[in-house]
């Protein structure tokens, strides 16, 4: 029987998640499985892996194969290294305890990239909101000096028409005046 490591798919449409298996190669995709190792959800950031690395390693001892995704999986959690690792123990090109500290030396490597990314990441969250606050105030400065200048050319528009007004009302006013100053003038005459 050949056994395959590889992943079940779970979850709804275009929001999968998977559980890492071990199963007979001729067990459909997400049928019957013989035991499961771990969870894979690649729609976090980083993608969620939650591994048990010791079980993978003893199906990966006696034969079981992965699939190429649950060989990047495996690859990814430090499952392969160990076992390569404990190869070269087997072999004697190694000790265990120089095992163990290549082990660790590459684990913490690995840690301070995830640390990394996931700094990376919020530090981008941030710029990015920083720069949707700063364009939005762009915008709404934009648009009160817009008012501004609809309001001042309202205004000087109904500075020009007050003018315009008085302007026309002068003429009018001093022929109202002359006029009347005639009549006045008539008036001592009779």
């Amino acid at each position: 029987m050949a056994v395959k490591i590889r992943l079940q798919r779970h979850g709804k449409k275009n929001f999968a998640f998977f559980h890492i298996v071990v199963a007979d190669a001729r067990a459909p995709r997400d049928g019957k499985f013989i035991e499961q190792i771990g969870s894979y959800n690649p729609n976090t950031n980083p993608a969620t892996i939650v591994l048990d690395g010791e079980k993978a390693l003893a199906w990966l001892k006696v034969g079981a194969q992965p699939t190429l995704v649950a060989r990047r999986l495996l690859s990814y959690e430090g499952v392969l290294l160990r076992k390569h690792l404990a190869e070269g123990v087997a072999k004697g090109a190694l000790t265990e305890a120089q095992a163990e500290a290549k082990f660790a030396a590459w684990k913490e490597e690995r840690d301070k990239k995830i640390a990394a990314k996931k700094t990376g990441i919020k530090n981008d969250e941030i710029a990015k909101a920083k720069a949707a606050k700063a364009a939005e105030a762009e915008v709404n400065e934009a648009r009160a000096k817009a008012i501004a200048a609809k309001k001042a050319e309202a205004e000087e528009a109904a500075r020009k028409a007050a003018e315009e007004a008085a302007a026309e009302a002068a003429p009018a006013e001093e022929a109202a005046a002359e006029a009347a100053e005639e009549p006045a003038a008539e008036t001592p005459a009779e």
